[in-house]
């Protein structure tokens, strides 16, 4: 998280160009650090047990979605008429993009629409949770969880606790 409040902080209302990654990364966590999984890349990913079980991020990402982003993109991040697919996006958008996009917002217009997602960066209840979405989000563009709140998930780890107190403000 802290990572994300940094990008955040660095990228004010700047513009920003999306870049897509050539070829999506493999989402295998080969690390975990204070509970957070981690790819090949160091970017933040999911953990699903054989029995079920996803990471607190996962967990935590799908109960951010969906007080947050589900009424424009759809349930489980399926898209809408209103906005895109998230489950798609993510198969092949790198972290810092999606950092970028969420916390300073992005235009799309063409002739025959005009596609506005507003900032989040000033958004404690999502900037705060920035990798959890990435998270939640990145295990439903790789068919690792379904539609439904995951049924267990592991305990909260002390370091994302702490790491939201700060965020939030709390000491």
């Amino acid at each position: 998280m802290v990572a994300a409040m940094v990008f955040v902080a660095s990228c004010g209302a700047a513009s920003f160009e999306m870049a897509y990654a050539e070829n999506a990364v493999d989402p295998a966590a080969v690390k975990s650090e204070d509970g957070k999984y981690l790819d090949k890349e160091g970017s933040p990913t999911f953990k699903v047990a054989s029995d079920g079980t996803v990471d607190w991020y996962t967990y935590s990402g799908y109960r951010r979605y969906h007080s947050e982003c589900h009424v424009c993109h759809g349930p489980d991040g399926m898209g809408s008429t209103y906005a895109p697919a998230l489950q798609d996006s993510l198969k092949t958008m790198s972290y810092a993009d999606f950092l970028g996009v969420v916390a300073s917002g992005r235009k799309n217009v063409s002739s025959s629409q005009e596609n506005v997602m507003p900032a989040f960066g000033d958004n404690p209840n999502v900037a705060c949770y920035m990798d959890d979405l990435y998270v939640y989000l990145r295990a439903r563009a790789n068919d690792a969880v379904e539609r439904v709140r995951p049924a267990k998930h592991e305990d909260k780890p002390p370091a994302a606790q702490q790491a939201e107190d700060a965020c939030m403000g709390k000491r």
